[in-house]
């Protein structure tokens, strides 16, 4: 695909702005360009990467007021030898397109995905940060365009992609631990739905349980499924927890649980490191009283912004707390953080195949 370029002459771009950074709020800086294509009558056309700026759309466009739109998130990373490394983006290519059929919204092919991130990276391989578990944060995006107030799927769209250097998700980064809540009062999507898409929809709406976690000193809730019986996921990461034994349990994917990556990942990751793996429909009684009996030794998030997040506790809405292990890090929440980054930072090898350089064509 032909992708036009109008960019910025170099006095006018500002990458050298993170160069002295100490740190970096995850989400809140934007790189100096974007890449954005339309699709009109059943084709994607008019590619280009242009200066980065307001997108222009109809008041009636339909995404405005019925949702129809997705997101994607993904990482490229700034290694020693100087170049930058795309994180399994064909992955968050795929699950867009996942999205896209959930909502009645057209795919985007993977190669035209792939081609445009990298052009883009390239363009922008300035911007991507060198701080402490920081990256240049991949967030692809695509809504319905069409000025229609009649209930049914757009007819045109937008997909866009654009960049944040970022620093970590959580205040602190890998450091810290988090707390979340649980509670039965809120859920984050249920069976039939859109929980396994990346739809705005899904997020919108957990700004409010998120708000309500915060009254409980909780960075989020820990959702369960519709009948209150199993855990589903957090807000921003899938669960996990390890057992004493060392075996590391995922809830298992549902059509109501986002197919996290990073969880993908981790998976394929932790057979090399020694680790026991299994995903399975987690009781929230039986997990309950396997933190308390000690049965559970360590708990936390897989996501792609969160990365590998540790959990030290869990509050009820009556304020009773219970505590992971000893409320700290785990030992082996750390050793698989450690070894997960390290392929991502380009400090060990990559048997995984997992990064792809991000070619100088410019």
């Amino acid at each position: 695909m032909e992708i036009k370029m109008t960019l910025l002459p170099e006095d006018q771009r500002n990458a050298a702005s993170i160069k002295n950074a100490d740190s970096l709020y995850f989400g809140k800086l934007r790189s100096d360009h974007m890449f954005i294509m339309n699709y009109e009558n059943g084709v994607w056309k008019d590619a280009r990467i242009v200066p980065y700026g307001p997108i222009e759309v109809m008041p009636g466009a339909v995404a405005l007021h019925y949702g129809q739109s997705i997101f994607e998130g993904a990482k490229a990373f700034l290694h020693e030898d100087g170049e930058m490394y795309a994180f399994r983006f064909e992955e968050n290519a795929k699950r867009l397109n996942h999205s896209a059929s959930s909502l009645c919204m057209p795919e985007v092919p993977v190669d035209i995905q792939m081609e445009a991130v990298m052009k883009l990276l390239d363009v922008e391989r300035d911007w991507c940060p060198s701080q402490p578990e920081s990256s240049l944060y991949i967030r692809p995006f695509m809504f319905g365009t069409e000025d229609a107030l009649g209930m049914e799927p757009s007819a045109s769209y937008v997909y866009c992609i654009m960049l944040s250097p970022s620093g970590p998700y959580y205040a602190g980064g890998f450091k810290n631990t988090v707390r979340l809540l649980i509670t039965e009062r809120y859920h984050r999507a249920v069976e039939g739905g859109t929980g396994s898409a990346k739809c705005c929809g899904n997020y919108g709406q957990a700004f409010r349980a998120a708000k309500f976690a915060k009254t409980f000193d909780a960075k989020q809730v820990l959702y369960l499924d519709a009948s209150n019986t199993y855990i589903e996921e957090v807000g921003a990461m899938n669960h996990f927890h390890i057992l004493k034994d060392g075996t590391v349990v995922i809830p298992e994917f549902t059509d109501s649980i986002l197919k996290s990556i990073t969880s993908i990942s981790v998976m394929e990751l932790l057979p090399t490191l020694g680790y026991k793996v299994r995903q399975e429909r987690v009781k929230i009684e039986d997990f309950i009283a396997m933190v308390k009996s000690g049965e559970i030794i360590e708990a936390g998030g897989f996501g792609t912004a969160a990365v590998i997040t540790p959990v030290s506790e869990y509050i009820f809405e009556n304020g009773d707390v219970i505590t992971v292990g000893n409320g700290e890090i785990g030992e082996n929440t750390r050793k698989i953080y450690d070894a997960y980054t390290a392929i991502q930072k380009g400090a060990t090898e990559d048997k995984l195949k997992w990064l792809e350089q991000v070619p100088r064509l410019s």
